[in-house]
């Protein structure tokens, strides 16, 4: 069985990777600054920033406005809601197996950021 390989942290770069989406922006940005050679983690670093910021901006703007629609636009907002929760997840137990899972748009701009 192959070793996992460690980080400057001393921890593995898988559950690093991992981390790194636990508190979205905040775990981005510190797994970002303290992890200066593994890419691994650094693209999970920076994916899970990215998209971060996007959720939290589409969840607010969106969300704002379709709770001015009855019903609909609440269940609508509902969904969204989860649908960022299935996301986070997503991304959260791809980096925890150890698979860079690039999102579209995301995935490569953080690739190119992490160069």
């Amino acid at each position: 069985m192959d070793e996992k390989r460690k980080t400057a942290l001393g921890i593995e770069e898988n559950l690093e990777g991992a981390l790194s989406y636990f508190m979205g922006i905040i775990t981005g940005i510190l797994f970002l600054i303290l992890e200066k050679e593994n890419k691994f983690v650094r693209f999970h670093a920076m994916q899970s920033i990215l998209v971060s910021v996007a959720a939290m901006v589409i969840l607010t703007v969106v969300g704002t406005i379709l709770l001015f629609i009855p019903v609909i636009g609440w269940l609508i907002d509902m969904l969204l809601y989860l649908g960022a929760l299935v996301l986070w997840l997503f991304l959260m137990f791809k980096a925890y197996k150890g698979e860079i899972y690039k999102l579209p748009i995301f995935g490569d701009f953080a690739e190119k950021q992490i160069k």
